[in-house]
């Protein structure tokens, strides 16, 4: 019987009391488990993905090591957003497997958390330099006194889909780029990127043809 320890984390604290992104991610690994799979505990970490200094999953790794488990987690970037994190993660023996990522090899691991770390340090960057912009440029920086609460929710809703489409399409450009530096043909990276859970702009599976255009776009290099 395979053993699994699951690790949960969530963002705000209001998110951990609320279930919200929480529910998720138990439906996630629910659904990844066998049926025949021993759930040894859960622990649900409310902090930020870019610090590696977390009591629950340090108890986490403690408890696998300690019973022979598999970690899991439901995606990836809930585990880690630096590479020498996840680095460190893999030095302590612990078998560990993503959700989103079941086919996943350390190779594969290692690249999509550098790319993790290196669009969270761009979204930060382009962020404040959009708000010094507007600020040069004389506006008033807040909630526009205009707006209902309904509105600013859907203005904030369609600019997290669309910043989160042009991320994953980027992540993807960048992985089509590691993987065919390290030799992987045009079909290996097709399925590489499938597996991975990356789709078209169209939320189509990709083909060679498309990853040969995601390649012409000559990505920036990862920052480690």
């Amino acid at each position: 019987m395979n053993k699994f320890v699951a690790y949960f984390r969530v963002s705000t604290a209001r998110q951990g009391q609320s279930g919200l992104g929480l529910e998720a991610q138990q439906a996630a690994v629910l659904r990844f488990l066998p049926e025949d799979a021993m759930r040894v505990a859960d622990f649900v970490e409310v902090e930020s993905g870019r610090k590696s200094a977390r009591p629950q999953l340090a108890a986490a790794i403690a408890l696998a090591q300690r019973e022979g488990a598999v970690l899991l987690v439901a995606k990836l970037d809930r585990l880690a957003r630096s590479v020498a994190f996840l680095a460190t993660l893999m030095e302590s023996r612990v078998r560990f497997q993503a959700v989103d990522l079941p086919a996943a090899d350390e190779f594969t691991l290692h690249i999509l958390a550098a790319v993790a770390q290196k669009e969270a340090a761009a979204i930060s960057s382009r962020t404040r330099d959009a708000l010094a912009a507007k600020k040069a440029r004389g506006f008033a920086l807040g909630t526009p006194a205009n707006l209902t609460s309904m509105a600013r929710a859907k203005g904030l809703a369609a600019r997290q889909a669309n910043a989160q489409a042009n991320i994953r399409n980027r992540q993807a450009a960048q992985l089509a780029t590691l993987l065919q530096a390290n030799g992987k043909s045009l079909r290996a990276i097709t399925e590489q990127l499938n597996q991975s859970g990356y789709c078209t702009r169209r939320g189509k599976a990709f083909h060679p043809m498309g990853v040969q255009r995601l390649l012409t776009k000559r990505p920036h290099s990862l920052v480690t």
